[in-house]
């Protein structure tokens, strides 16, 4: 797969349906095939929002419970600033390198649970979004998709302010995904999620190693 340096993969869906343990596993088994050649130091793995000190310190306030009151236009912009932060300190200086970067969330997730809060359009999304990530978007965005019930009823007890909200809304957030995915058929690849992590890391290795021939 010689295809893989300096590209930008991301991993996104619902809450629990196994993002972040999907983009684990696929960093590891990059840096266990020795053939690809790519160190532990030449796969960077990231989580939006996050990763750096002030990307962080944003997340826990999006995430906070006891921030109820955050318009949906805040939470959009303060996404979009912990985003931005990620890219000019971590993301776009590894893909400058020629680093694999591996993302869990990035700008999908915005269009897919602020889309049409307060009004927010994909275009007054995907505008902010230009400036916040200078016009990187991912090489490929490979979409967990698990029915809403079955992956909130993974997600913990102590659930943080997302994850929270009634399960209507994480219904509508998966069809935003997959309006996404329908749209962009070029960058999204979707598989389903809703089996064990051995099978899906099959298929996400099989889409992986595609996209890396193709590239």
């Amino acid at each position: 797969m010689t295809g893989l340096p300096g590209k930008f993969i991301v991993f996104d869906g619902t809450e629990g349906c196994g993002k972040s343990t999907q983009a684990r596993l696929l960093r590891q088994r990059v840096v266990d095939d020795t053939s690809l050649g790519l160190s532990a130091d030449d796969v960077l793995l990231v989580r939006d929002p996050g990763t750096t000190g002030i990307g962080e310190k944003v997340r826990a306030i999006l995430l906070d419970p006891a921030n109820a009151e955050m318009a949906m236009r805040c939470e959009m912009l303060l996404y979009m600033a912990a985003r931005a932060q990620m890219m000019v300190q971590s993301i776009l200086p590894a893909l400058e390198a020629g680093k694999l970067v591996i993302c869990d969330r990035f700008v999908s997730s915005t269009l897919a649970y602020q889309l049409g809060g307060d009004g927010l359009t994909a275009a007054d999304i995907r505008a902010v979004a230009g400036i916040a990530i200078r016009g990187r978007w991912p090489d490929l965005t490979i979409l967990l998709e698990m029915p809403a019930e079955r992956s909130m009823a993974r997600v913990r007890r102590d659930k943080d302010r997302i994850e929270q909200r009634p399960i209507a809304y994480h219904e509508q957030v998966l069809r935003n995904y997959l309006a996404q995915a329908a749209e962009e058929p070029d960058r999204f690849r979707v598989i389903n999620a809703d089996r064990e992590p051995e099978a899906v890391q099959e298929d996400v290795w099989r889409v992986v190693t595609e996209f890396s021939q193709e590239s």
